[in-house]
């Protein structure tokens, strides 16, 4: 392929442009919960395992951007790389984050639920979905988790069974 400079001599034909990169934009809004919605994330240790999310995502390459929650669910908002893989970031971070509680805060039961929502977030909607995970305690004193992400699911156009959320 011949490289081109993006401006043609008049009269010659169209050429192939190459990509000298890659750019990305990757932003996703993840969600999950507890094991059995149990609400034992408390406010003792919270903004140390929000912290610890964070440093997992910085661990696996990605970027941490927002991280909050409530007593039984976690929300990041992370910037990943297009060799992530989204199962296996979530996978590491909830294993490794369960690992953590168990060793330094010493709920020994805690778990996290196998499933997790995640969902894109445009360039122009990150402060958005910052300011909403920033904002945690302030949404749960009026509405459920599963208001919450029911309200989610439906935004980002996903199919569900309400038997199953």
């Amino acid at each position: 392929m011949e490289r081109t400079t993006g401006r043609r001599p008049s009269g010659a034909q169209d050429k192939t442009f190459l990509m000298s990169s890659t750019h990305l934009s990757l932003h996703y809004h993840l969600v999950f919960r507890t094991k059995n919605d149990e609400p034992v994330i408390t406010s003792a240790w919270r903004d140390r395992l929000h912290a610890y999310l964070g440093g997992v995502i910085r661990t696996l390459g990605g970027a941490p951007e927002a991280i909050g929650g409530v007593a039984d669910h976690v929300h990041l908002l992370v910037g990943l790389r297009a060799t992530h893989t989204l199962a296996d970031v979530l996978r590491e971070l909830k294993s490794v984050s369960s690992k953590w509680v168990h060793e330094e805060v010493g709920v020994c039961s805690f778990s996290w639920q196998e499933g997790y929502g995640a969902f894109t977030v445009s360039a122009l909607q990150l402060e958005n979905v910052r300011c909403y995970i920033q904002q945690e305690d302030e949404h749960h004193r009026t509405h459920t988790f599963r208001e919450e992400y029911l309200a989610l699911l439906q935004r980002s156009g996903v199919e569900f069974d309400e038997r199953y959320v």
